[in-house]
């Protein structure tokens, strides 16, 4: 039975309305019934969900400059060692390799150009408000939306359609596209929708 006592109900939210006001410029739709919740298109039972939250993501700007500044020191090293070699070799042989030689600076220099490129991408990376599903397995869910309330709203909606097997609602929230490797997630999670990632719900 559902409750009817608001103190009995998780964070004392009330019965999740069928279909919620909707949020500007969303794109993926969430909802719960027949004891599943889906995020976009992928399922979890809710009886495997172990944990429902909401967290800000933030980029990871600090390892980004130090794997930079790494990755340019591998690059210059590399191309400085393979112009000592060439260069001995040009000295040693009749042949010309000077040719060679500006292949090895023309690959540093499209290297280090994609070096900076993804630093400023992570650099000018926005923080993300987000939802996060956690299930009992390693899969986590993470979708986001421009109204915080309206994210927290749904952390109780979620809880009480875990409690109450009759529970049913449907929304629709942003998804956003995301490396773990650029983000502060918190916990370990894994993750469906997004780039360099492996394998969750939305994000």
């Amino acid at each position: 039975m559902e409750a009817t006592d608001p103190a009995e109900r998780p964070w004392n939210t009330p019965p999740p309305p069928s279909v919620p006001p909707l949020v500007h410029g969303v794109d993926v739709e969430l909802r719960v019934g027949k004891r599943l919740l889906w995020v976009g298109g992928a399922a979890y039972p809710l009886q495997n969900i172990a944990r429902v939250y909401t967290l800000t993501i933030r980029p990871r700007r600090k390892e980004a400059v130090v794997r930079f500044f790494k990755n340019v020191a591998i690059t210059l090293a590399v191309a400085i060692a393979l112009t000592i070699l060439g260069t001995v070799a040009i000295i040693g042989s009749e042949d010309v390799g000077g040719g060679i030689l500006t292949f090895v600076w023309l690959v540093s220099a499209a290297a280090l150009i994609y070096f900076f490129v993804e630093l400023m991408s992570v650099l000018t990376a926005q923080s993300h408000y987000v939802l996060a599903v956690e299930t009992s397995g390693p899969s986590t869910a993470v979708v986001t939306s421009a109204n915080r309330e309206h994210l927290n709203q749904l952390v109780g909606y979620i809880a009480h359609a875990i409690e109450n097997p009759e529970a049913e609602f449907q929304v629709k929230v942003e998804s956003i596209t995301i490396s773990p490797k650029n983000y502060y997630f918190g916990d370990n999670v894994n993750m469906y929708g997004g780039t360099g990632n492996v394998g969750m719900a939305s994000a």
